[in-house]
């Protein structure tokens, strides 16, 4: 069992602290002296009010996909902007990974057109094709709801 860190201590150290910003070493601190080390932690010190802003928009910029991800978002292309499921209902669309809402709901009224049941009654392929053009669209709505939606 490891001691905590701070000096004359004897309590188990199973809370770790990074020693520095940025550094992958660690302390490991009681509960009391994790507590008095985090009240005590300014992650800016040292740095002027400029170099501080500078850091933290450096920051931002960078965990923007953390920030601005929803559930599974991320693992689409590589600005994180699409989901899987977006990018393979696109294909079933026949339409490109950056297509607008607009060009969507174009291509699926164009493929729903020639693809419906009562255009081609008694053609299960066409069927088939109608259905998957219906599910990539709803896909692709909710997604579009999803990234246009406004709290109150």
């Amino acid at each position: 069992m490891r001691l905590c860190d701070r000096h004359g201590c004897e309590e188990p150290g199973d809370r770790p602290a990074p020693k520095s910003p940025n550094s992958p070493e660690r302390w490991y601190f009681c509960e009391t002296h994790a507590g008095e080390y985090n009240r005590n932690w300014n992650y800016f010190e040292g740095l002027t009010a400029e170099e501080a802003a500078k850091r933290e928009a450096e920051e931002r910029r960078d965990a923007g996909g953390f920030s601005e991800s929803k559930h599974n978002s991320w693992a689409g292309p590589g600005d994180g902007s699409r989901s899987r499921d977006e990018i393979r209902a696109l294909e079933v669309l026949d339409l490109e990974v950056d297509s607008d809402f607009e060009a969507v709901r174009m291509a699926w009224r164009r493929l729903a057109k020639s693809n419906h049941p009562d255009v081609k009654p008694g053609d299960a392929e066409a069927a088939k094709r109608f259905q998957a053009i219906q599910a990539a669209y709803d896909v692709l709505k909710v997604a579009e709801e999803r990234r246009t939606w406004k709290p109150d």
